[in-house]
């Protein structure tokens, strides 16, 4: 409970499409706009899940992803479209203002890795050329329609 992971996010391409379930629990998903570019950079939706719905959520490549545990012992699956690669994974901190997810314990009750409290803010992030941009989503993401297109 309070356990908070995020806000992580791969290199585009190819970047780390993820597809979320709570194998046992509750947690409120949190998916981020942070592709430099879009029409809704810097905004995040709140979707809650749990091992009573069963509902599960798709995370598309360029996006930032974030949870909250909202009970002890709660179990996250993901089936991811890539490998976890250090060296192209990257995070920007659960805490940014200026991003505002809103969690539903106060910041005191929040449990969070040091490597997610040190990672940069979403605008520090996107001045250091961390972020994917909204044409290089975009593009990649045809290239998947493309093949599966001549499929």
């Amino acid at each position: 409970r309070g356990v908070v992971r995020g806000i992580h996010f791969a290199d585009v391409p190819p970047s780390q499409a993820k597809y979320v379930t709570v194998m046992q629990g509750a947690i409120i998903d949190y998916v981020i706009d942070i592709r430099v570019g879009s029409p809704t950079f810097g905004r995040a939706e709140a979707v809650p899940l749990d091992s009573v719905d069963r509902r599960a959520l798709y995370i598309a490549e360029g996006l930032g992803h974030c949870f909250v545990a909202l009970d002890d012992n709660t179990v996250v699956s993901y089936l991811t479209s890539e490998v976890f690669t250090p060296e192209r994974e990257h995070g920007i901190t659960p805490l940014d203002e200026s991003i505002g997810l809103v969690y539903p314990f106060p910041r005191h009750e929040l449990v969070l890795s040091p490597k997610d409290l040190d990672a940069p803010s979403l605008l520090e992030a996107e001045r250091r050329g961390l972020l994917p941009t909204w044409d290089a989503a975009v593009d990649f993401i045809r290239t998947l329609d493309e093949r599966w297109a001549t499929r």
